[in-house]
């Protein structure tokens, strides 16, 4: 696609320094652009490379001159970034319809928007809005809702009675409303507790590829508006992520946690069940959360603790070896100086 440098200011609400009929038809990187291209800076150091790159024009947020670029400035470099980068790279037209080898049970209500693909699976009384789109292979059970311009990626596998909203992406093999991990010992067996509830993701959720989430035992499991989860997250059943919070892949949250709005978690965390997070909050990767977060703090390590008091346990840990070594010289010192020694070296 080709647009000038003033089309692409107007949509960044940003200002051209430099020629603002500049044709430009592609977005990279200074290390790989190419005449025509259109790159960013949002420092320095990028902005000196970006000189020196073939691209013809570069997105910035600061105050920069150049006597070689046409420069798009804009209140933020890695904003405008995401809003750039559907320009130049939309996503690929789906038409309509419903491909010949899917499976659609007679009381389902697909909207004649939407897109079925090759070997879909929609259950009883299951209802799928406008414009959503189900690629290949994608199973979704009985009395599930899929709200309007929602995506389901292949192989997505969407439990009965879940209820997504709209504009949702589940990316490939994800499965949405797998039993909790609930039983109980009775007589020398472990007795499965039925997972009777649900999950309920709100809009504008995306969740990544290969991701889990389990339905409530009782009630919903809930992802809250605009959540982002990354690959192969675990949350468990009854669990209450907020809105707009961020969770990185590998991270698995057992059940019945609570999670406040716009809370932060690290890749590879693991957090214990029945806790509370508080809003805000954020946990550093690998941290292993045991106990409640209040809001607005900064927690990390395993067992997880607030920032400034796992920095003065990590600083104390790397002070042990030359501990250990001052110990073993005073103790050395002091069997040189016990009466005992004494006696004996007087014996000798």
């Amino acid at each position: 696609m080709e647009l000038t440098a003033e089309t692409i200011a107007r949509h960044l609400n940003g200002e051209v320094i430099g020629d603002k009929d500049l044709i430009l038809s592609g977005f990279a990187p200074a290390t790989t652009a190419k005449s025509g291209d259109l790159t960013f800076a949002e420092n320095p150091s990028f902005f000196a490379k970006a000189e020196q790159s073939d691209a013809s024009a570069v997105l910035v947020d600061q105050d920069y001159s150049s006597e070689k670029k046409t420069l798009l400035r804009v209140p933020s470099s890695r904003i405008a970034f995401a809003q750039v980068l559907p320009l130049f790279f939309p996503d690929p037209t789906i038409e309509p319809g419903i491909h010949p080898t899917a499976v659609i049970a007679e009381s389902a209500k697909v909207d004649a928007t939407a897109h079925v693909g090759a070997h879909c699976v929609i259950g009883d009384e299951t209802v799928v809005g406008a414009r959503a789109v189900l690629h290949p292979r994608v199973t979704v059970g009985p009395q599930c809702e899929i709200g309007d311009d929602t995506v389901l990626f292949p192989g997505v596998a969407v439990y009965h009675r879940c209820q997504l909203g709209n504009r949702v992406r589940v990316h490939a093999n994800s499965v949405i409303g797998s039993d909790g991990f609930g039983y109980v010992f009775d007589q020398g067996q472990h007795r499965k507790v039925p997972q009777v509830g649900t999950v309920l993701i709100q809009d504008d959720v995306e969740v990544g590829a290969g991701v889990t989430i389990d339905r409530g035992t009782l009630g919903p499991t809930l992802i809250g508006r605009g959540t982002k989860i990354d690959n192969l997250v675990q949350v468990g059943h009854n669990v209450q992520i907020g809105e707009h919070c961020i969770v990185v892949a590998q991270v698995g949250v057992a059940g019945s946690t609570k999670i406040g709005n716009f809370v932060q978690i690290g890749g590879q965390v693991g957090i214990a069940g029945h806790l509370k997070i508080g809003d805000h909050a954020m946990i550093a990767a690998q941290s292993g959360v045991m106990h409640d977060i209040p809001a607005e703090e900064k927690w990390f390590g395993s067992p997880a603790q607030p920032d400034r008091k796992a920095k003065r346990m990590l600083l104390a840990i790397q002070q042990l070896p030359r501990l250990m070594k001052r110990v073993s010289e005073v103790e050395t010192w002091l069997r040189g100086r016990s009466p005992r020694s004494s006696s004996d070296s007087e014996r000798r």
